[in-house]
């Protein structure tokens, strides 16, 4: 068998299909989840800590050269050290979103399985003819 005949065994196998459509949606997802935290979750956050804005927030590590902005940005490019971590901020809190969503999901998709009717056992299925046939034979040899 060919490495290529084997390699288009392995890509059109269910689960890896499954997992490259799940990269996908997931990408999608963390966009839309970065959208409900930069869009709607820190303008409140920050309208109640006094429009903290989280992205900037930042140490300063090294010496800033004169004429440097003092923007995470400006310092950034200037090559100066910064500590910062109100990125990891905004990472952390789109990571618990994110995280809670999904909780909230698969606890609601293990609900709607529980819901679900258990499927009726199946009939059990009649032995064959023949079967019956020599049943019938030695149970009628036992008398």
């Amino acid at each position: 068998m060919g490495m290529m005949q084997e390699f288009r065994e392995f890509a059109v196998k269910g689960n890896v299909i499954d997992l490259a459509v799940g990269v996908i949606i997931g990408g999608a997802f963390g966009k839309i989840v970065d959208s409900v935290v930069a869009d709607l979750i820190m303008p409140v956050v920050g309208l109640v800590f006094g429009k903290l804005d989280f992205s900037n927030l930042f140490i300063v590590l090294g010496n800033v050269p004169p004429g440097t902005g003092t923007t995470l940005d400006a310092l950034k490019k200037a090559g100066v050290p910064v500590f910062a971590y109100g990125n990891f901020l905004t990472v952390a809190v789109n990571f618990v979103i994110l995280a809670f969503i999904i909780f909230m999901m698969i606890k609601q998709i293990n609900r709607l399985k529980r819901e679900a009717p258990a499927a009726e056992p199946a009939a059990p299925v009649a032995p064959p003819e023949d079967i019956v046939l020599l049943r019938e034979i030695r149970d009628s040899l036992k008398k």
